[in-house]
């Protein structure tokens, strides 16, 4: 494992762990082949090419940059009596800060652009974790890797990477100037029907809406909400939601709870 703190060591490759993952993850690590999949099914034809077409000319330009992101599940080891998945599992995620000049107050993985020393994207999204929320990596079990995905506002080439930690201790906001918000969400939080919606946005039509997840203090949405929605079709998580609730996107922010309730 990748040390915490300033001995933190993120030149040396990470190795992956998959047999550490608890029981409720297995439907998803056992498919975790799938997610690429289910995520471009979420994206329509439209929006698809655009992004293969970006994809294409950031590659022939050399201006596409390495990133990685850190989809971190928490919760115990062991599997519920009735199957299920366990009430207190919950995936960290953060909001960035609204200064920002990408993504600004979107809600994200922990994660970002790839360092020329970082032993690779699971390296990369270890450190980036720990300078956002000051994780003790150490703690971390990477399982997978996603396949690697275009962002085209960005321009990054984002490796997802699939971890768990029983434990992961706290997490914080480390620098306000990079990250409003850090939080461990429940997943229920996310499987809830009540909590879905569809966003689109002001300068696009509804075929250009995607899935989203109306939380306490947060919408996750965008890149985010596409995996998360992702992950929840492969591990059989979802469950029926209505799919006509579709906001646009400063609609849906608009009822954000600021009051610390909402979940």
């Amino acid at each position: 494992m990748v040390s915490a703190g300033g001995t933190a060591r993120w030149r040396e490759p990470v190795p992956l762990a998959p047999h550490v993952g608890p029981p409720w993850l297995r439907p998803l690590l056992d498919n975790v082949d799938k997610v690429r999949g289910a995520y471009r099914r979420r994206v329509p034809a439209e929006v698809l090419a655009m992004i293969t077409d970006a994809n294409a000319q950031a590659v022939a330009e050399g201006t596409g940059r390495d990133a990685a992101v850190l989809v971190l599940f928490s919760g115990p080891p062991d599997m519920p009596a009735d199957g299920a998945l366990p009430p207190d599992a919950d995936l960290l995620v953060t909001v960035r800060a609204s200064t920002l000049r990408h993504h600004a107050g979107q809600a994200a993985f922990p994660g970002g652009a790839s360092d020329a020393e970082d032993g690779g994207p699971v390296a990369t999204a270890l450190r980036e974790a720990w300078e956002e929320t000051g994780i003790d990596t150490s703690r971390i079990h990477p399982l997978a890797t996603l396949e690697r995905m275009f962002i085209p506002p960005s321009g990054f080439h984002v490796v997802p990477v699939l971890a768990y930690s029983p434990d992961p201790g706290p997490v914080e906001v480390v620098d306000e100037a990079e990250t409003a918000i850090v939080a461990r969400v429940p997943v229920r939080a996310f499987v809830n029907p009540e909590n879905r919606l569809t966003v689109y946005r002001a300068s696009s039509t509804r075929r250009f809406a995607g899935p989203a997840f109306l939380l306490n203090q947060m919408l996750v949405w965008g890149f985010t909400g596409q995996v998360i929605s992702a992950m929840l079709d492969v591990a059989g998580w979802s469950k029926p939601w209505d799919a006509d609730r579709v906001l646009e996107l400063d609609e849906a922010m608009a009822l954000v709870p600021t009051d610390g309730e909402g979940v």
